[in-house]
């Protein structure tokens, strides 16, 4: 079944709708779809190399979108009904800890899960359901959600097709490591001014 979700997703590369399809995919995977718009991302940049940051264009802003639904719906949704599930489950004092983290760090977490392929729609329901500040949240999805799909399209633009099967077989390896690395950067810079 997810086989042909994906096929499905990819299908709309071919069609005029591509990029209205690309942006609806983004708006969805922020807030509830499982498959994540980095796949018709590529397949649409390899068809159009020359419209690469168009495509990431349309991509990032869905994406930014999507995440502010995704916000309002752990605002508006899942704080009563998280609320009783986790007193339900005796957990009450593991979610308040949770959240402290989550307020204290909010926009390293939203910016790491909107770079790498930590499942997005999972932070931005969680960021409105512990209130974080949203203008924060919005802030950290537009850097992180535009550098991934931007980095997606500059390669394509610059690489062409031939790059599609790296980015496909190496992308979460190259997230993480990416991540990595900017967050070392900062403690690095941190501790060493």
């Amino acid at each position: 079944m997810l086989r042909r979700l994906y096929d499905w997703v990819l299908h709309w590369a071919s069609t005029p709708y591509g990029s209205w399809a690309l942006f609806l995919l983004a708006f969805a995977e922020s807030s509830f779809f499982p498959i994540p718009p980095d796949v018709l991302l590529i397949a649409m940049c390899v068809a159009r190399p020359e419209r690469s940051f168009r495509f990431a264009l349309v991509c990032a802003a869905g994406s930014i979108l999507g995440g502010c639904l995704g916000y309002l719906i752990g605002w508006q949704f899942m704080a009563s009904v998280g609320n009783r599930i986790v007193e339900f489950y005796g957990l009450t004092g593991n979610v308040a800890y949770i959240e402290r983290l989550y307020n204290t760090y909010d926009a390293w977490a939203v910016g790491i899960a909107g770079f790498t392929p930590i499942p997005y729609k999972v932070f931005t329901i969680a960021a409105g359901m512990f209130k974080i500040n949203f203008t924060v949240f919005v802030l950290a999805s537009m850097v992180s959600r535009s550098a991934r799909f931007f980095l997606v399209g500059g390669l394509i633009y610059l690489f062409g097709p031939r790059i599609q099967r790296f980015i496909d077989r190496y992308f979460d390896l190259l997230a993480v490591t990416f991540t990595v690395l900017l967050v070392g950067s900062f403690i690095l810079i941190k501790y060493l001014f």
